[in-house]
């Protein structure tokens, strides 16, 4: 049996990769290491209980005696522990540079003392910046826009550093927006659909016409592997799907779904720097042989449904942690109620 890392395995995307790789790989047992800070959560995991192919440990990435102790024996690792939210790096930058720069170069190095045999870097769409047309591919420029994306990009790049300086076989994906059951309610979907079911104001940037990729998690983890198996040695793989929507469009379609009225849009003044359209050509990892296989369609409205269904997890976040209430305030400025 293969023994693996994966670290931020509490959090959103790798929760979800956690679960999606025990259940379609017997074969593999898997370390996690995840600091639980304000959106980890393992209630994620809950199904999770009494599977002896996972072992939770918390611990932070920074701390190079805790990534040994976790990465000891491990074949690959997988890095998703990351501070991701945008509008955060725009209020506390440092979070990040320390978080998303410092902790992956302990990973690395780690790493490297130990000898992985695969170490897969999980990275954004943000690092390409905007784009009016077209789609960038992995061999664009990098050309980020905030202190998350900044962070994110340097810390592709002390990677694949590491491919040529210490021959470490790194691979680096970079995914698009991703939705999906179990996401922080600070991120937009679950932000909008948390507060037009308690008819609170959703708050807009803008003209709200800013364009995203939307990818379902399930989908976005299964490239993630993908990319871990079939992927070159110093190689980036970005992962999204066929689906871009302005977000206006995404929120009118949620509002539909739960037969709220268009009247709980409030449009608030646009985020700092904030990008127009994110865009990513998935081909090279296409044409290794993985596709998505959620519609968006089913999946969206069943996310949304999903938010419906679960009132309790979110409540529990929007109404107990002071933490998002102290952000959300910061971030909108008193504009919307809490």
């Amino acid at each position: 049996m293969k023994k693996v890392l994966v670290t931020g395995g509490a959090g959103f995307i790798g929760a979800c990769l956690v679960r999606t790789w025990l259940r379609e790989d017997p074969a593999v047992s898997i370390v996690n290491l995840d600091k639980l800070t304000y959106s980890g959560d393992l209630s994620r995991l809950s199904g999770l209980r009494g599977e002896t192919r996972h072992r939770f440990v918390k611990g932070d990435i920074c701390d190079a005696k805790a990534v040994r102790k976790a990465m000891d024996g491990c074949e690959a690792v997988v890095h998703l522990a990351a501070e991701s939210h945008v509008d955060r790096s725009l209020l506390d930058p440092k979070a990040f540079l320390d978080t998303n720069i410092h902790g992956t170069n302990v990973l690395l190095e780690e790493a490297r003392r130990s000898g992985v045999g695969r170490f897969l870097l999980v990275s954004t769409d943000e690092v390409y910046g905007s784009r009016p047309k077209g789609y960038f591919t992995e061999k664009d420029r990098l050309n980020p826009s905030s202190p998350y994306s900044v962070s994110k990009a340097a810390a592709d790049l002390l990677a694949l550093s590491y491919v040529h300086t210490h021959h470490l076989p790194v691979v680096v994906t970079r995914g698009a927006n991703t939705y999906g059951p179990y996401q922080y309610p600070e991120k937009v979907i679950p932000l909008f659909v948390s507060n037009a079911l308690t008819d609170q104001k959703l708050p807009l940037y803008g003209d709200g016409r800013q364009v995203r990729n939307w990818i379902y998690v399930e989908d976005h983890c299964r490239g993630i592997l993908h990319a871990l198996k079939k992927g070159k040695t110093g190689e980036i793989y970005n992962i999204s799907s066929v689906t871009e929507m302005e977000n206006i469009e995404l929120t009118g379609r949620l509002l539909k779904i739960l037969g709220k009225p268009a009247s709980l849009v409030q449009r608030v003044t646009d985020r700092l720097g904030h990008d127009r359209r994110y865009a990513i050509d998935s081909s090279k990892l296409r044409a290794l042989g993985w596709a998505e296989r959620a519609s968006f369609e089913k999946a969206f409205r069943e996310t949304v449904l999903w938010y419906r269904l679960h009132e309790a997890w979110w409540k529990a976040i929007k109404e107990k942690q002071e933490d998002f209430k102290k952000f959300y305030r910061k971030a909108y400025a008193g504009r919307v109620r809490v």
